[in-house]
């Protein structure tokens, strides 16, 4: 598996990142993530719509719940046409219950606990952590990936309009 030294930092500092980086234009790769139901879904199972892919370290820290609130405002905005998903290595249990405090009802939060597949393939999984980098990936309705922002100290929030955009755009 290909290994990213030094692409992201943690608290300033540098961490490696397993798996191959992924750019715009690329298909978007398929993984199974598990939903607060404990139910099997799949990144593929979004074609047909505008996907934003929020991948955080852990929504219960600050810039994580930050962003999966302001991604849940915006998503009245975007549509029907447009899916929100926040995906983390938290527990489906813990992630049901922090959508519940937090009054999240729009975005979609899938759990990469399991076994790690979507950090792998996205090439976002912190090696040594397994926790993933903050990073945000758009999808076309045909799966392709149209946008890529991998955040690069992972305690920082990202370019929200910037990935709000490129989804507009895709509409």
């Amino acid at each position: 598996m290909a290994e990213r030294e030094g692409a992201v930092t943690l608290k300033g500092n540098p961490v490696t990142l397993l798996g191959s980086e992924r750019r715009a234009g690329d298909i978007a790769p398929d993984a199974e993530l598990t939903a607060n139901d404990l139910s099997p879904v799949n990144i593929s199972s979004y074609k047909g719509k505008v996907c934003i892919i929020s991948a955080v370290p852990s929504l219960d820290t600050p810039v994580c719940d930050m962003e999966t609130r302001r991604f849940n405002t915006e998503a009245d905005k975007l549509g029907d046409d447009v899916v929100i998903l926040t995906i983390s290595t938290d527990l489906p249990f813990a992630q049901a219950r922090w959508c519940g405090a937090a009054g999240v009802d729009k975005v979609l939060t899938l759990s990469d606990h399991r076994s790690g597949e979507f950090g792998e393939k996205y090439g976002v999984m912190i090696k040594g952590l397994r926790i993933l980098a903050r990073a945000l990936f758009v999808l076309d309705r045909e799966g392709v990936i149209q946008y890529v922002q991998l955040v690069p100290e992972v305690g920082q929030e990202p370019d929200y309009e910037a990935v709000l955009s490129a989804a507009k755009k895709l509409i």
